[in-house]
């Protein structure tokens, strides 16, 4: 059976989708599928047993200059390649505009969300299959549930199983003792955990004798992860990697400590010990979803606002007040006790 998905991003969708792929190769003897995806996420779905071909769709790029995109080399280069094969299913896992698009072009019985489960609702005009799917449900089981009505299975009641392994990936950390990975960088600024508190919590975690691994893609992010390796000698900032090779800084790492960004989703699918902090989204929803994660969610008053910037007006002790109480001393206890705990489990 030769099933086409269309998820086109962001990085932590993908992630979440890779869950279901393994579940469907657990209920059917001879699933395979190819893949649509953003050009800047193409590494990820390759990394999956199940994914034979990836399409890399560069939309955000395209988009810039339309006309000539349509008419580019490029475009039709990707065309031949979704058109190449007809598939047994086409299933689009996005439910938008775009990705519904790409659907109705590719050859195979398309299928996707109804028009409860949509947010752009037009997009169901594509579909000849039209999924229902408690939309309620944190983002790994609504995937996991698509895949399972549009291939028709039960979907299994375990933990979910992304179909990858630390052993794939090379350490590429350069980091010569057990090290922690900070992963500080993420696109909106009520996500950022502040700047002094990751200061705080790298002295904590050298203090017990663990390296500190900063890396970074934007120049704010390069300026933060040098300003705490300023503070801590110890802590090692590195230069700007590919997705897999951050994904194999991530694998080897002791434990990871991130906020709400799309390299976090990645740490929880590669079962390291991970510690993800939450305030102005809410993790019930879009949370890591790991069998080696914990969840630390913000108490402030106005948690879960899901703004992009922080609207606060009292004096807070830190920007995004919405963090004040997700302390650095709270969060290495958390990564302690999760090692820890790991380390038994490990070792039964």
């Amino acid at each position: 059976m030769k099933i086409l998905i269309v998820k086109t991003s962001s990085m932590g969708d993908v992630i979440h989708l890779l869950a279901a792929l393994s579940d469907a190769g657990q209920q059917l003897n001879d699933v395979t599928f190819d893949w649509v995806v953003e050009e800047g996420f193409a590494e990820i779905p390759a990394w999956h047993p199940l994914v034979n071909r990836v399409i890399p769709f560069a939309l955000r790029r395209w988009r810039k200059k339309i006309i000539r995109s349509l008419c580019s080399k490029e475009f039709w280069q990707f065309w031949r390649e979704l058109r190449k094969t007809k598939y047994d299913a086409v299933v689009d896992a996005q439910g938008l505009i775009k990705s519904a698009a790409v659907t109705y072009f590719a050859r195979g019985k398309k299928i996707g969300l109804d028009k409860k489960s949509l947010t752009e609702k037009l997009a169901r005009l594509a579909y000849q299959k039209k999924l229902s799917v408690d939309m309620t449900q944190h983002a790994v089981w609504r995937m996991r549930h698509l895949l399972a009505l549009a291939l028709n299975y039960e979907v299994p009641n375990t933990e979910p199983d992304y179909g990858l392994s630390r052993t794939q990936f090379k350490n590429l950390s350069q980091a010569h003792q057990p090290y922690i990975l900070f992963l500080h960088g993420t696109t909106w600024k009520t996500k950022c955990w502040p700047k002094y508190y990751w200061m705080r919590l790298a002295k904590l975690v050298i203090s017990s004798n663990y390296k500190v691994v900063l890396p970074w893609y934007t120049l704010e992010e390069e300026e933060r992860a040098n300003a705490v390796a300023e503070q801590v000698v110890a802590a090692k900032v590195l230069p700007s990697l590919s997705l897999t090779q951050m994904a194999g800084v991530i694998a080897h790492a002791a434990a990871v400590v991130t906020v709400d960004t799309g390299l976090g989703h990645l740490s929880a699918a590669l079962n390291v010990p991970t510690v993800a902090l939450y305030g102005s989204t809410d993790p019930n929803w879009i949370g890591i979803k790991g069998k080696t994660t914990v969840w630390l969610d913000s108490a402030f008053e106005c948690v879960h606002c899901d703004n992009r910037d922080c609207h606060y007006k009292k004096v807070a002790p830190v920007f995004p007040a919405c963090f004040s109480s997700v302390t650095p001393e709270l969060v290495w206890e958390k990564v302690k006790g999760i090692v820890i705990s790991n380390s038994l489990e490990d070792s039964k």
